[in-house]
């Protein structure tokens, strides 16, 4: 499998959908992270409307950043209802046709020869494990993309199409506030099977909403910030990184220090007990 950072850097709101970056400061962006030492980029061809790949590929083209210095993930399935197409109702695609397309138009977006990684984005009631796994067929020996995984699936989910074609990454939603896949077998499934798991939305909704749960896990954080000398963002992605599974965080901050600061956690190592006190200041009651 395609060795990615420990820390990938999400580039949703890069675009439109967020920060909307120019070409230069795109450019300076990606510098700040490869200096920082995250080369992996995550992608989606939605984000932006179905713009930022090509915002981001001509950034990437004018850095002249070597392209196998860094990796590119993408993925596909989504059609979304916006302005660049003719959608009448969000829903999922996943012919053999699209998915191939689809791959296409992100090459040709980020002005590369390939992906490292494609991600079918969530998971349709209607989709055949037998073309999906045609047309990853069909992507790899041509060269297009280099690893394939999912985003969003459940362990059967999972299995449905891991039994047609490999799996090597499921991209889900795991925080110390959405810990869920830690106790439902969803990682137990991936650490089965070699999937590696990648974490979006790794901070949760800490620093987004006021609650007890959010209250009681930073009583928790106040005191471990002094003993480990780090920051309440740091240790709660050193908190994933301690599972396993070797968890990957997809950041999706573009300031470039809390990039920094986020590249820092991984040399963190959280003592058992205080990984565990985090755990039970999410819940609010002891382990069974």
């Amino acid at each position: 499998m395609t060795k990615f950072s420990k820390t990938i850097a999400g580039c949703m709101t890069w675009g439109v959908w967020g920060k909307s970056l120019n070409t230069s400061e795109m450019i300076n962006l990606l510098n700040s992270c490869l200096e920082s030492g995250i080369t992996t980029f995550d992608h989606a061809d939605i984000y932006g409307d179905y713009t930022t790949e090509a915002d981001f590929g001509k950034a990437l083209s004018i850095s002249k950043i070597p392209r196998e210095h860094i990796q590119l993930i993408s993925k596909c399935g989504i059609q979304y209802i916006g302005n660049t197409r003719n959608n009448r109702v969000k829903h999922y695609s996943y012919s053999k046709e699209y998915i191939i397309w689809s791959v296409e138009e992100s090459l040709k977006n980020l002005q590369t020869d390939y992906l490292d990684l494609l991600l079918l984005h969530r998971p349709s009631p209607l989709m055949n494990s037998d073309e999906i796994a045609e047309a990853v067929f069909t992507l790899k020996a041509t060269g297009k993309i280099k690893d394939f995984g999912l985003s969003n699936f459940t362990p059967l989910q999972s299995e449905l199409i891991n039994q047609k074609t490999g799996v090597s990454v499921n991209q889900i939603e795991i925080s110390l506030t959405r810990y869920s896949s830690l106790l439902n077998g969803d990682l137990d499934y991936m650490q089965l099977h070699k999937i590696q798991p990648m974490a979006w939305s790794p901070l949760g909704s800490y620093f987004k909403e006021s609650s007890e749960k959010n209250n009681r896990i930073r009583q928790e954080l106040s005191i471990l910030t002094k003993k480990y000398n780090a920051t309440e963002n740091q240790l709660l992605l050193a908190w994933l990184h301690l599972h396993p599974t070797n968890i990957i965080p997809v950041i999706g901050t573009t300031n470039k220090e809390r990039i920094r600061e986020a590249v820092k956690a991984e040399n963190i190592v959280l003592e058992t007990e205080d990984w565990f006190a985090l755990l039970v200041a999410s819940q609010g009651h002891k382990v069974p």
